[in-house]
């Protein structure tokens, strides 16, 4: 028979057993999509503006050398395994982290001005949406910046490259002093006409598909407008905002507008 004391401890220790296992399942790793290659239609997405608490942001062009400044943030083990923006399961463990408007998978170092200490983290989420905060990092990349210890820190962002690869350019591009890379998103398009007949939008589609050239597209659309259809004729592909209103210009057209999709 079980002295009592002893008794006591093995339940307890069973119970400990028992909490240590339930709060285990939270912090294990998790399998997600292959990181840094944002899929073409999740990444068009990421880049549309959005509203949060009542506030708007805009998704926004960066290239190597931009950087920012403001307050990070760490996000941890309420959020592990959780979907992120880019459609990855967020992994404490991996160096990833939040931001409210640059590019997903754009690669950045994050300098800790507070202590001097640097991480590199590839974006794979928005936030955080709180005031002065410029980013929100991984649990993993927090620790190395020393969040772990302080919850925040004032912080310069630097962007390094995209699509999960840190820009590395070669002795003859340093030497021609070729112009540094920058993200570049070809979903831009212009609403060239809307019809309630498809006749019309026909019309209008084989008139401007004679103007352009792959990967340039014309596409009809139909919408439901105060319950009849609307055919909307679209001119798609423009590799910025800037080409597609120059289109808009070069050939004249009255009640041309910018969209993305």
């Amino acid at each position: 028979m079980f002295p009592r004391f002893l008794l006591t401890l093995s339940i307890d220790f069973v119970l400990l057993l028992a909490v240590l296992s339930l709060s285990g399942c939270s912090w294990k790793r998790v399998h997600y999509t292959k990181p840094g290659h944002t899929s073409a239609a999740r990444q068009r997405a990421t880049m549309r503006s959005y509203t949060v608490r009542g506030k708007t942001y805009h998704p926004t062009y960066v290239k190597v050398g931009d950087t920012m400044r403001g307050i990070s943030s760490w996000y941890g083990p309420h959020f592990h395994g959780k979907m992120t923006s880019n459609g990855e399961q967020y992994d404490m463990y991996a160096k990833t982290a939040a931001h409210k408007t640059w590019p997903m998978d754009t690669m950045v170092r994050v300098d800790n001005l507070d202590n001097g200490k640097s991480t590199v983290v590839r974006i794979n989420d928005r936030g955080p949406f709180v005031k002065g905060r410029v980013i929100d990092c991984s649990y993993a990349a927090g620790k190395e910046l020393g969040l772990d210890k302080t919850g925040i820190a004032h912080v310069k962002l630097t962007v390094l490259g995209f699509a999960g690869k840190i820009y590395k350019p070669t002795a003859k591009e340093k030497a021609e002093g070729k112009a540094l890379p920058k993200i570049r998103l070809t979903d831009f398009g212009v609403q060239v006409g809307a019809f309630r007949r498809r006749a019309g939008a026909e019309i209008y589609r084989r008139r401007y598909a004679s103007l352009v050239r792959p990967p340039k597209h014309v596409m009809i659309r139909q919408f439901n407008v105060d319950g009849a259809p609307l055919y909307r004729v679209w001119v798609m592909g423009f590799g910025s905002a800037d080409e597609a209103k120059d289109f808009i210009d070069r050939n004249d057209i009255e009640g041309g507008f910018l969209i993305r999709p």
